[in-house]
């Protein structure tokens, strides 16, 4: 700032007005800082600022899978907001990386940024104990590991995996499937009980679950392929997996061994990634609604950084059902399940 000031013929304090408060330099002046600045390749250095003033405008974020449009879907809430306040968002992708996550984290806490939105992986929350030690503010986003001390932003998984349940069983369907997903995955378990609870309310159906390594489509053609070696009577008639990855590689191998879907088996997937309406059969899933996880999570965050009275707070959303032809055929063109209950005239 001193090279700039020198070359442009101002003070030291000009240059500062003209970078932060242009508005309080004249137009003349500021003509002189943006000619220096340019000459010379100044670039400001955000992180001395945040030194300098004690506050940053910028917000790290931390996101699971970027292959996944749900977390697509939260960063733009969380960009949205953000802006509105005049503040920036920084992004990270884990890639499902325990370690990738934890650096991510160290990266942000050196940058001081002002707060961190944290979507992790099911796993030890040690890092943010030890980015809040250092004063950052951090709002956990689709998974808070039962804390109490930072706010979150959660979704109601339970009561997704019984929409998803429900359904089939509505469907006509008896035997079930719960196809693929770490165990160790809280979003898995938490879908899996609500599944168990519309089973167990329903009386007359089964559930049959296999786990799998990942959330990926490779893992549903592997369980598909085992399944339809089968006897007849022992191949599922409803399959409902806990992301829309592992249920369109289901429907891909149960296709490629001649099964029909729906009418053999009716396959429903989670989070209503992109592809679910572009595939050759549309996947009915179960959404979240992402852009206002992001943009609430970043609410709470700009909320305990202006007040010094913060409470923190734990907010739940609801998924909702979206019918697709691989659960009812052609005639599941997409809708909610609000639209549905129209259609039925309940």
């Amino acid at each position: 700032m001193k090279d700039v000031a020198r070359l442009a013929g101002v003070s030291l304090g000009t240059v500062s007005n003209a970078l932060n408060k242009p508005e309080k330099v004249s137009e003349r002046s500021l003509q002189k800082v943006r000619i220096a600045i340019e000459q010379l390749g100044f670039v400001p250095n955000s992180a001395a600022r945040s030194l300098a003033v004690g506050s940053s405008a910028t917000v790290g974020m931390v996101l699971t899978d970027l292959d996944n449009s749900l977390f697509v879907d939260i960063a733009r809430g969380a960009e949205d907001q953000a802006r509105q306040a005049s503040h920036s968002l920084l992004l990270a992708n884990s890639d499902l990386d325990l370690n990738r996550q934890e650096s991510y984290l160290d990266i942000f806490d050196e940058a001081r940024v002002a707060g961190i939105l944290f979507a992790p992986m099911n796993a030890s929350l040690e890092g943010v104990d030890r980015v809040r030690r250092h004063g950052r503010r951090v709002v956990l986003v689709n998974y808070d590991g039962g804390r109490k001390d930072c706010c979150a932003v959660l979704s109601d998984e339970e009561y997704g995996g019984y929409l998803a349940a429900r359904h089939l069983i509505e469907m006509g369907r008896r035997r079930l499937l719960f196809a693929g997903g770490p165990e160790e995955f809280h979003a898995v378990k938490e879908r899996r009980n609500g599944a168990l609870r519309a089973v167990m309310e329903a009386g007359n159906v089964t559930l049959e679950i296999i786990p799998s390594r990942r959330l990926k489509s490779d893992e549903g053609r592997r369980i598909a392929a085992e399944v339809v070696q089968r006897p007849a009577a022992r191949v599922p008639d409803g399959v409902l997996s806990p992301s829309d990855r592992i249920a369109a590689g289901v429907i891909h191998e149960f296709m490629a061994r001649g099964l029909s879907v729906p009418d053999d088996v009716a396959v429903l997937g989670y989070d209503n990634n992109q592809f679910t309406t572009e595939a050759a059969i549309s996947i009915s899933t179960v959404t979240q609604d992402g852009y206002q996880m992001g943009l609430e999570a970043m609410k709470l965050l700009l909320d305990e950084e202006r007040d010094p009275h913060h409470e923190h707070r734990i907010l739940t959303l609801r998924p909702r059902l979206i019918v697709r032809e691989s659960t009812q055929g052609a005639s599941g063109r997409p809708h909610s399940e609000e639209e549905q209950r129209r259609r039925l005239g309940a």
